[in-house]
Parts: structure tokens; sequence; C-alpha cells
């Protein structure tokens, strides 16, 4: 048998389970995309164009062996084309430098910072002596005065005193990038105040959902009141501003933090209960509900109370995910198609990179569709393998368990390198509370939000909160428990690209060969097994500095720059405070040369000189050349954040720079 025959034979053994693939193939031409190092130019996109005109023709008359194949490369080159279309399609102007002065912007959004300070987000701004085409479109401002008195309203317009940065590169190279991630928000500034707000305009009624939203989350918590309230006003809103960083902290190290989002946890239960009301009350109606297709009109009012949901919610990237793989499960119901496999969860993916390519990057998108395929796969391999869950009054409790450990094992390893930290008793908190929230919370939302109207709400609001309550005990126990989690390294680039393709091929190739997947799987964990962190770090401003010693990583100062202390110790997988790991610092040298750190205006101009030897980090730009190595904001600018490995005395010096490249979201002088 020759060659071609054999390919041949090989995509027919595959044939009716290749479409999931598709899918695939657009997340490594978006992966591609955003892993190149050079903005591409219209040629680059030409070229694509007229390479995939003839791939088609050649997979149309070529060797039908080929046929799948070059379709693949087609839906790579689709999604380059996707990922690089957006990027342009959400270019706004981008601060370029830092600015102090009044801020004038419509409310468009609301959340808190890590330091638990409310922040808002801005829309249609104006900047002292900016002129408009050089204003971002958005700026984010953190409010760390008193802003006890400020009412925040949908479509408010206000003015405050602030400063304003753009959007800083990785703390570190090879970290997240959230100058990207800020530039598909259209955020093109970010800065905090510590002046009051004021309100010059009232609300402009452009922002109705926002509105309706704020209004509704006002009204849970005059319900419910304290932590229960505010949690309550996330899961029905989506609004986050009430929490506190205390609440959160325990939710992630119980590994309940998803119950927080409306992901697809919240939305496939409001859509099951929705649908199963829906046909209840079809069938005790049976003069109505013998004359029509009653599955299908209540998955149609599924639908609908989903596409409420998503609006009510104010349809973030979490949320829009959600829905659409609501939405293609419950259109499977319609036309009468299996609603639970593969090819559903691979059409939702296809929309939510087509919609929103740069999600392939978040944790939320990477998470969210690990665990729906691995929950497919497993009970798909039950269902398959005619595996009992014991008796009928056990089944259900067998479900939860087993998808809580399916669901924990898929996303484990995209939690711990996003993350940093394995959760070790998360099982443990899921199967005591999504029961919970899916028997007692979700249910008792809908039915409140339905007799809202009527001010009827009051007892079904009381009902979800004392489900609520109970999850939150169950986190703060578990979060509180000896050894609760423990923290990891981070991992290389190629490690979780390794695992997923791996993963996938595992669970989508048909025969014997799909252990291979397992390989590049093992291949991955030894990557990340065998990762090193840099033996220096130094922050893009020069405002900190971590040197790496026998009891972890010393910091240059106990206080200031918390954000990147912290990143970089959890980062090296260590728990350490930052005020602990400042005690570890004395005199450190890179190979063989001292490093000096010497901060603010007064003792760098008493700066007397360094040896040429030395290294030299300053916070401030120098008064006079120096002999030795100065890095300062000036240049630092220009490269980012600073990484230096260390080996048999040789230094290797890595820049941010040199990893995220010159793109549309990090451009200088824009």
């Amino acid at each position: 048998m020759g060659l071609l025959e054999r390919i041949k034979l090989c995509w027919l053994s595959q044939r009716g389970y290749l479409f999931p693939w598709v899918s695939v193939a657009i997340a490594v031409g978006i992966g591609v995309f955003f892993s190149l190092r050079y903005e591409p130019q219209a040629s680059v996109y030409i070229s694509i164009f007229l390479m995939s005109v003839f791939a088609v023709w050649i997979a149309v008359t070529g060797p039908n062996a080929f046929a799948p194949l070059i379709l693949g490369l087609i839906f790579v080159a689709t999604g380059f084309c996707l990922a690089g279309a957006r990027a342009h399609l959400v270019a706004e102007p981008v601060l370029g430098w830092r600015y102090y002065g009044p801020i004038e912007g419509r409310l468009v959004a609301l959340d808190r910072s890590a330091s638990d300070a409310l922040r808002l987000t801005l829309d249609h701004v104006r900047l002292l002596k900016v002129p408009q085409d050089r204003t971002p479109e958005r700026v984010r401002v953190s409010l760390h005065g008193n802003w006890d008195t400020f009412v925040p309203q949908a479509g408010l317009r206000v003015m405050l005193t602030g400063h304003l940065s753009p959007p800083s590169g990785p703390i570190e190279p090879h970290g997240f990038d959230f100058q990207r991630h800020a530039w598909f928000q259209k955020i093109g500034a970010i800065g905090y105040t510590r002046t009051p707000v004021l309100s010059i305009t009232p609300p402009d009624g452009g922002l109705p959902l926002m509105s309706a939203r704020l209004a509704l989350s006002k009204r849970i918590q005059a319900h419910l009141r304290g932590e229960v309230g505010a949690f309550a006003a996330a899961v029905v809103t989506g609004d986050r501003s009430a929490i506190s960083q205390a609440t959160m902290e325990d939710l992630r190290h119980s590994n309940l933090a998803h119950l927080l989002a409306i992901s697809g946890l919240h939305m496939g239960l409001l859509v099951g209960f929705v649908f199963a009301v829906a046909r209840l009350g079809f069938a005790m109606v049976p003069a109505v509900g013998m004359r029509i297709p009653a599955k299908k009109l209540s998955a149609g009012i599924a639908l609908t109370a989903a596409a409420g949901y998503l609006a009510l919610s104010g349809g973030n990237v979490a949320t829009e995910r959600a829905f659409v793989m609501a939405a293609v499960a419950l259109v499977a119901v319609m036309l009468d198609r299996r609603v639970i496999s593969l090819r559903a969860v691979a059409v939702a993916a296809i929309i939510v990179l087509t919609l929103r390519p740069e999600a392939l990057l978040g944790p939320g998108f990477q998470m969210s569709f690990a665990a729906t395929t691995g929950l497919v796969a497993a009970f798909g391999l039950i269902r398959e393998l005619e595996l009992s869950l014991g008796p009928k009054w056990l089944k259900p409790v067998s479900a939860v368990v087993i998808s809580s450990l399916v669901a924990g094992l898929a996303t484990a390893p995209i939690a711990a390198a996003h993350f940093n930290q394995i959760v070790h008793y998360g099982l443990l908190a899921n199967v005591l509370s999504v029961p919970v929230m899916g028997i007692v919370v979700m249910p008792a939302a809908v039915v409140a939000m339905c007799l809202m109207p009527l001010g009827l709400e009051a007892i079904p609001l009381w009902i979800m909160g004392q489900g609520l309550t109970w999850i939150l005990h169950v986190a703060e126990w578990v979060s509180g428990l000896d050894g609760v989690r423990r923290l990891v390294i981070s991992p290389s680039g190629q490690v979780l690209p390794f695992i997923a393709l791996g993963l996938l091929f595992a669970i989508l190739w048909q025969g014997r060969t799909r252990v291979l997947g397992f390989v590049p799987v093992v291949i991955g964990f030894l990557i990340w097994a065998g990762s090193e962190r840099p033996d220096v770090l130094i922050a893009d401003t020069g405002a900190l500095v971590g040197v790496m010693t026998t009891e972890g990583r010393a910091l240059s100062k106990p206080r200031g720059a918390g954000f990147i202390a912290q990143n970089w110790l959890e980062n090296d997988g260590d728990m350490a405070e930052q005020a602990l790991a400042a005690a570890r610092w004395e005199v450190h040298k890179i190979g063989g040369s001292s490093i000096r750190v010497v901060q603010g205006k007064r003792e760098i101009s008493e700066l007397k000189g360094c040896d040429r030897d030395d290294f030299l980090v300053l916070n401030k730009m120098p008064p006079q050349d120096l002999p030795c190595r100065v890095i300062h904001p000036g240049n630092l600018k220009e490269t980012g954040a600073l990484a230096f490995y260390v080996k048999a005395g040789d230094v290797k010096e890595i820049a941010a720079r040199q990893i995220t490249g010159t793109r549309l979201w990090n451009a200088l002088n824009r």
C-alpha cells in the first residue's frame, strides 16, 4: 500500500470526527499572530490570502489524501487574519506620557482594584491641553481618597483631578502583557486620584442596560446586606464592586471564585431551570402541550432568558462565552441534534474566537473550554462504556463529584500556570457548594427577578441569601485549612500549548494512536519542571529589584510597588510577604559585579559615583554620566522590565521588549 493510500485511509478513519479540529486550527492561527514580535504588514495578509486561494485549488484538484490537512492550514490562516483584523478594529489612542490634571469622562463601568479601591472606567474622555485625536477612548481611574459620598450612576459625567499613565508592559520578561489586554479593552490610560469625584452633568440615558444593572444591584443589596448582598449582586448583575478583597481571597483559595463570575455554570443553571419550568408548564396544560412542540418552545424561552441574562450582566467576555455555549445547546434542541457533544463545544469555540480572538490568551476562555471539553469527553466515555453511577438516588451526587473532579483536573494546569497556585481542597469545596448554587441560589434568583416588578422579591432573595451564606461559610472554612494551597513556579510560554494540544489530540483523535497525545503532555510538564526563574529582576520603572537567593527572592524595599513584588514572588512559587522578602536583602552580585539600588531624588543627587563593573539601578534619571552600568527609567522605557540569568559566571540579559516585540499595543511614540 502506497503512502497516499495510507494517508487517505487515516483520514477516512476520522470521518465524522474532524469538525472539532476546525476550532483547534483557528486557535493555532490566533496563537501564531500573538506570538509574533513584529506587527504583520498588509503584504503578509495579502500573501496569506493568495496562498489560501492556492491551497483551496490544490484541495479541490489535488490528491484527496491531503485535502483535510490543507483545509486545516486554511483555518490556521483564518485564525491569524481574524486576530489581525480584531487588533486593528479596536485601535484607539494610547497616552504616551505621564499626565496629572483634570480628567473628565462618562462613567461606563465599575469594579475594584487589587488594592480594594473602587475603580471607574470612563469614556468620552477629555484631558487638559490634550488634543482629542491623542486622547484615549477610555481611561480607568482608582479612587484612593474619600469617595463614600460618591454615588455611581451609569452614564454620569464626572470630573476629577488625577494621575494617568500609559498601560504598563509585563512586570518581567515572559510575564502577563497588560498593554495588550488594555488595548483590546480600548483602555488607553490608567491612573488614580485622591481628590473627590465631582458630578458635572446627570446621566445622559445612553447606557440603559448599565443603569438597570446598577439599580438592580442596589435593590438586591437593600434586601441582603454585607458580603452576602455583594455576592448576590455579582451573581445576578455582574456588579462586583461591593465585594471585599478578603471575600475574594477566600473564594480563590477554596477554588470557588468561578461561582462569582457569570460564566458557564450560572448560564447553564439558569437555562436548565427556565427550560424545566417551561416544559413543566406546558405539560400541566395537556390541551396545549399535546398540540405544540413543547420541547422546542421551551428551548426558545430558555434562550430568551439567557439573552436577557447576558444583557443584564453587562456582556463581559466570560458571560458572552457562556451565552454562546448555552445558545448552541438550545439551538441543537430546536434542530433535534445532540445537545452535549464535542461538535457543539467546537461550534461555541469558533463563534467566540471569531468575535473575540484575544480571548484565547485569557484564563477564562482556556479554563471554560478545558472544563467543558473534559466533561463532555468523560461523560461520553461513561455512556460508551455503560458505566454505572450507582443507584438512582445516588446518581446526582455521583454526577456532581465526577463533574467537579473532571473539571478540576482539566483546569488545574491552566490555573496553576496563570495564577501560580494549586488548591488542594477545591474538590471538597465544590462538592459542598455547587449543588447549593444549582438547587437553591439560581432558582431563587430567577423567581426573585420574576416577582421584582410586583415588589414581591423579598422571600426568594432571602432564600437566595441563605444559599450564598452557606457558600461563603464553606469558602471561609476551606481557605482556613492547613495546606489549602501551594504556589508553583511560573512555566515558560510553550508549556500550556504542549499540554493543550496533546490532550486535545488524545480526546479528539479516533483510534489507538490517540495515546500519542500524551507524549506532548509529558514533554510540557517536563519543561515546566525544568523551568528556571531569573536570578535578577528589575521593574520597568526602576522602583524595585529582586535578586534570587538560597532563601528565596530578596526584594530591594519592604513597601511600594506591591503589585510587582507580589507577582514576582508568586511566579517564583514563594508565599513570602514583601516585607519578609525585603529582609533577605543584602549586597548582591551579578556575575561578579555588585548591584546597587538608589531610590529617590535626594539619594540620587547625593550619589558620589560607582565602580565601572557595578550595576546601578535608579528610579529617577541620573544627574551625571557615571562609569558603571546605570539602569534608570529613561532606558527602561525602551527595554521594559529586565531579567538576568547567571550561569557559570556568564550573565544573560533579557528585556521584556525582546519578548513582546513591537506591536500595535506597545509601539513607542504613537
